[in-house]
């Protein structure tokens, strides 16, 4: 049983998972600059964008852990499963991680920020609430 609330959880989960998003953008934008693409460019700084948003995310996560005195290290790992260290509040827990468990949310993560993330923000300008459409157009 765990003495961790699922918000804390859940920050903590972040600060595993996105160093590793960052360690996949960053391989894949090194093999991009050695590989035959025709167009570089758009590749690159789509990937780039997503490095941003993910680091400052992580940037914000690692402020928060720090803030409310929780740490993280990895303990043990093999082919299987990875062992983490999580010190909250004083209290020690360990956590065994299945690695493709690892693996399908570092995917998730990385579908997120290279598309759905670049979606929504598209959304949101394109919609606008009524009141704040100018009244110039409506006379």
């Amino acid at each position: 049983m765990t003495r961790i609330p699922e918000h804390d959880r859940d920050m903590i989960e972040q600060a595993i998972y996105l160093p590793m998003v960052l360690t996949v953008l960053n391989r894949d934008l090194l093999l991009l600059e050695k590989g035959d693409f025709k167009l570089k460019r758009p590749y690159k700084e789509l990937i780039e964008q997503a490095m941003k948003a993910v680091q400052t995310e992580l940037a914000e996560v690692k402020r928060y852990l720090r803030k409310e005195n929780i740490k993280i290290s990895q303990t043990k790992r093999d082919d299987t499963f990875t062992m983490f260290l999580f010190l909250y509040k004083g209290y020690e827990e360990y956590h065994n991680y299945f690695n493709p468990r690892i693996r399908n949310k570092v995917e998730e993560l990385m579908h997120y920020y290279l598309y759905k993330r670049l979606s929504e923000t598209q959304k949101m300008s394109i919609q606008k609430k009524p009141d704040q459409i100018g009244h110039s157009t409506l006379s």
